[in-house]
């Protein structure tokens, strides 16, 4: 079969591929070049690369999109199932490395990371400044999205000492019992209780936008928030004046306008004034992820190769 490798992949794994089908990897592609370079292509890989209707109308022969990674907002699935294509995620695979990133983002911003590496590479020297930090020993945590993702926050969070709470209305109880964790109903409810907040939640048409001003305003002055999910799950502006008006500290890796992989500049300036922390949208990008991912795509390729069959299907 022809494959199409859009994004990074790791060379070994590509080179497994090739021992069995025709492969192409070009990691610069991106929504505006993938229809021209789609025409012959019968699987196509891709991790940041958004795939529209017109890749998918592009393509004639085109059977299978693997996503390589979980969230798949970035393809539109359902032009796809009507064009009669597959479109499998790699679920599980990234997990960790979001849940690392989540807990290093929250420790940063609770001991200052940033402010103390940066001030230390100017010569400054400001030991009564940093030496106040709150901890997040018998701190609260707040989980919104107890996936994969979410569950291993929790492993994280606990080990730390931290009580964590969590929202999500498709776990069973039994689920959080296992977990030690304690189940809310209401989010709102849920943000006035928590000292920090970590959002591992689909962009989907019920989520997108849901941490606005009345979530921002349900949570407590001078808590934490994080979110190493979606982008368009936050308002921005929102956020930024929840920080100014109540001293919230965010840290996000993504973002409502995001650049697109291939973009070398970033639009900063929604943030100027805040206590702000901010990664380039790296949750999944550590060598064992990525490693991860690209075992569990190869994975799905072989499985449709030998029975027609297609594993980890999303539409």
């Amino acid at each position: 079969m022809n494959i199409l490798i859009a994004d990074k992949f790791p060379a070994h794994w590509t080179e497994e591929l090739a021992k069995h089908h025709t492969v192409t990897s070009n990691p610069a592609l991106d929504e505006n070049t993938l229809p021209q370079a789609v025409a012959d292509t019968q699987i196509l890989i891709v991790r940041s690369t958004k795939v529209p209707a017109a890749v998918i109308d592009a393509a004639p022969h085109l059977k299978l999109i693997i996503r390589a990674g979980a969230g798949y907002d970035t393809i539109d699935i359902q032009h796809a199932a009507q064009k009669g294509v597959a479109v499998c995620n790699c679920p599980g695979t990234n997990s960790i490395a979001v849940a690392e990133l989540a807990m290093a983002l929250l420790l940063a911003l609770d001991r200052h990371i940033y402010d103390n590496v940066n001030d230390l590479r100017q010569g400054v020297w400001n030991k009564s400044k940093y030496s106040k930090a709150k901890g997040i020993f018998g701190r609260t945590l707040g989980i919104i999205g107890l996936g994969n993702i979410g569950k291993e926050v929790a492993k994280r969070a606990q080990a730390f000492g931290m009580k964590v709470v969590a929202y999500d209305p498709y776990d069973k109880p039994e689920v959080f019992t296992q977990l030690h964790i304690t189940p809310y109903t209401d989010i709102y409810q849920m943000a006035a209780q928590c000292d920090a907040i970590t959002v591992h939640l689909p962009d989907t048409p019920q989520t997108h936008g849901l941490f606005n001003k009345k979530f921002f305003d349900s949570m407590k002055d001078g808590a934490i928030f994080i979110n190493t999910a979606r982008g368009g799950l936050v308002n921005t502006q929102d956020l930024v004046q929840a920080m100014k008006a109540k001293q919230i500290r965010a840290a996000l890796d993504v973002y409502e306008k995001e650049p697109k992989a291939t973009d070398t500049a970033f639009d900063y300036s929604p943030f100027e004034g805040v206590d702000f922390y901010g990664t380039h949208h790296i949750g999944a990008s550590t060598d064992q992820a990525q490693d991860a991912v690209a075992q569990r795509a190869v994975e799905i390729i072989n499985h449709y190769a030998q029975t027609n069959e297609f594993l980890y299907k999303v539409n």
